[in-house]
Protein backbone atom coordinates (compact mmCIF):
# COMPACT_ATOMS: atom_id res chain seq x y z
CA UNK A 1 0.00 0.00 0.00
CA UNK A 2 1.22 3.51 -0.80
CA UNK A 3 0.94 6.19 1.87
CA UNK A 4 0.67 9.76 0.56
CA UNK A 5 0.78 12.55 3.12
CA UNK A 6 1.92 16.09 3.75
CA UNK A 7 3.27 17.30 7.07
CA UNK A 8 3.07 20.74 8.72
CA UNK A 9 4.03 22.48 11.92
CA UNK A 10 1.12 23.83 13.97
CA UNK A 11 1.16 27.50 14.99
CA UNK A 12 -1.70 27.60 17.53
CA UNK A 13 -3.76 25.20 19.63
CA UNK A 14 -7.03 26.22 17.93
CA UNK A 15 -7.12 22.75 16.34
CA UNK A 16 -8.24 21.34 19.71
CA UNK A 17 -11.61 23.10 19.33
CA UNK A 18 -12.13 21.38 15.96
CA UNK A 19 -11.02 17.88 17.00
CA UNK A 20 -13.54 15.04 16.84
CA UNK A 21 -11.28 12.56 18.65
CA UNK A 22 -8.26 12.51 20.92
CA UNK A 23 -6.16 9.51 21.90
CA UNK A 24 -2.84 8.68 23.54
CA UNK A 25 -0.20 6.93 21.45
CA UNK A 26 3.02 5.25 22.55
CA UNK A 27 5.36 3.94 19.88
CA UNK A 28 8.87 2.71 19.40
CA UNK A 29 11.08 1.63 16.54
CA UNK A 30 12.54 -1.84 16.20
CA UNK A 31 14.42 -0.54 13.16
CA UNK A 32 14.79 3.07 12.02
CA UNK A 33 17.04 2.63 8.99
CA UNK A 34 16.44 5.32 6.30
CA UNK A 35 15.49 2.65 3.73
CA UNK A 36 12.94 0.96 6.04
CA UNK A 37 11.44 1.45 9.47
CA UNK A 38 9.69 -1.09 11.67
CA UNK A 39 7.42 0.51 14.24
CA UNK A 40 5.34 -0.88 17.10
CA UNK A 41 2.51 1.36 18.30
CA UNK A 42 -0.05 1.20 21.07
CA UNK A 43 -3.00 3.39 20.27
CA UNK A 44 -5.25 3.39 23.37
CA UNK A 45 -6.55 -0.22 23.44
CA UNK A 46 -5.22 -1.40 20.07
CA UNK A 47 -1.69 -2.13 18.86
CA UNK A 48 -0.02 -2.26 15.46
CA UNK A 49 3.17 -3.39 13.80
CA UNK A 50 4.05 -1.17 10.83
CA UNK A 51 6.75 -1.36 8.19
CA UNK A 52 7.46 1.75 6.09
CA UNK A 53 9.73 2.06 3.08
CA UNK A 54 11.87 4.96 1.93
CA UNK A 55 10.02 8.16 0.97
CA UNK A 56 10.04 9.48 -2.58
CA UNK A 57 12.21 12.54 -3.32
CA UNK A 58 9.44 14.98 -2.36
CA UNK A 59 8.83 13.14 0.92
CA UNK A 60 5.11 12.80 0.15
CA UNK A 61 4.74 9.07 -0.47
CA UNK A 62 6.18 5.74 0.60
CA UNK A 63 5.26 2.10 1.00
CA UNK A 64 3.44 1.25 4.23
CA UNK A 65 2.37 -2.15 5.58
CA UNK A 66 0.45 -2.36 8.87
CA UNK A 67 -1.15 -5.15 10.89
CA UNK A 68 -3.00 -5.11 14.18
CA UNK A 69 -1.30 -7.12 16.93
CA UNK A 70 -2.13 -8.00 20.52
CA UNK A 71 -1.51 -5.15 23.03
CA UNK A 72 0.49 -7.46 25.33
CA UNK A 73 2.72 -8.44 22.40
CA UNK A 74 3.18 -4.75 21.55
CA UNK A 75 4.16 -3.95 25.15
CA UNK A 76 6.78 -6.72 25.01
CA UNK A 77 8.09 -5.45 21.64
CA UNK A 78 8.39 -1.90 23.04
CA UNK A 79 11.02 -3.29 25.43
CA UNK A 80 13.15 -4.24 22.39
CA UNK A 81 12.84 -0.87 20.66
CA UNK A 82 15.55 1.67 20.00
CA UNK A 83 16.33 4.24 22.67
CA UNK A 84 13.63 6.95 22.77
CA UNK A 85 9.98 5.89 22.95
CA UNK A 86 7.62 8.39 21.31
CA UNK A 87 4.70 9.57 23.44
CA UNK A 88 2.00 11.80 21.98
CA UNK A 89 -1.66 12.72 21.91
CA UNK A 90 -3.27 12.54 18.47
CA UNK A 91 -6.20 14.76 17.57
CA UNK A 92 -8.32 14.10 14.47
CA UNK A 93 -9.78 17.11 12.70
CA UNK A 94 -12.12 16.65 9.72
CA UNK A 95 -11.35 19.05 6.88
CA UNK A 96 -13.55 18.76 3.79
CA UNK A 97 -12.71 15.46 2.07
CA UNK A 98 -9.66 14.89 4.25
CA UNK A 99 -8.75 14.58 7.91
CA UNK A 100 -5.82 16.20 9.67
CA UNK A 101 -4.05 14.21 12.37
CA UNK A 102 -2.35 16.57 14.81
CA UNK A 103 0.27 15.04 17.11
CA UNK A 104 1.20 16.83 20.33
CA UNK A 105 4.43 15.26 21.59
CA UNK A 106 5.59 14.66 25.17
CA UNK A 107 8.74 13.47 26.91
CA UNK A 108 11.92 14.12 24.93
CA UNK A 109 9.83 15.70 22.13
CA UNK A 110 7.77 18.00 24.37
CA UNK A 111 6.84 21.25 22.64
CA UNK A 112 6.59 19.79 19.13
CA UNK A 113 3.16 19.80 17.46
CA UNK A 114 2.87 18.42 13.91
CA UNK A 115 -0.13 18.00 11.60
CA UNK A 116 -0.37 15.44 8.80
CA UNK A 117 -2.97 15.07 6.10
CA UNK A 118 -3.24 11.84 4.10
CA UNK A 119 -4.11 12.25 0.44
CA UNK A 120 -5.36 9.97 -2.33
CA UNK A 121 -2.78 11.43 -4.73
CA UNK A 122 0.07 13.90 -4.44
CA UNK A 123 -1.81 16.67 -6.25
CA UNK A 124 -4.95 16.61 -4.08
CA UNK A 125 -6.11 20.05 -2.97
CA UNK A 126 -7.21 20.57 0.64
CA UNK A 127 -8.35 23.47 2.79
CA UNK A 128 -5.60 24.99 4.97
CA UNK A 129 -6.89 25.58 8.50
CA UNK A 130 -5.78 28.85 10.14
CA UNK A 131 -3.77 26.95 12.77
CA UNK A 132 -1.65 25.21 10.12
CA UNK A 133 1.91 26.52 9.95
CA UNK A 134 5.02 25.88 7.87
CA UNK A 135 5.06 22.80 5.65
CA UNK A 136 7.79 20.33 6.65
CA UNK A 137 6.95 17.49 4.25
CA UNK A 138 10.12 15.62 3.36
CA UNK A 139 12.17 17.11 6.22
CA UNK A 140 13.33 13.89 7.82
CA UNK A 141 14.05 15.45 11.21
CA UNK A 142 10.24 15.52 11.69
CA UNK A 143 9.81 11.79 10.99
CA UNK A 144 8.92 9.92 14.18
CA UNK A 145 11.75 7.48 13.49
CA UNK A 146 14.25 10.37 13.62
CA UNK A 147 12.54 11.98 16.62
CA UNK A 148 13.31 8.75 18.46
CA UNK A 149 17.05 9.21 17.71
CA UNK A 150 17.30 13.01 17.80
CA UNK A 151 14.45 14.27 20.01
CA UNK A 152 13.03 17.77 19.54
CA UNK A 153 14.41 18.95 22.91
CA UNK A 154 17.98 18.30 21.65
CA UNK A 155 17.70 20.57 18.57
Amino acid sequence: MLEIERKFLVKSDDYKNEATSKRKIVQGFLNSHPIRTVRVRINEDKAYLTIKGKSNDAGTSRFEWEREINVLEAEALLQLCEETIIEKTRYEIPNGNSTFEVDEFYGANEGLVVAEVELKNENDIFNRPKWLGEEVTGQIKYYNSLLSKQPFKSW
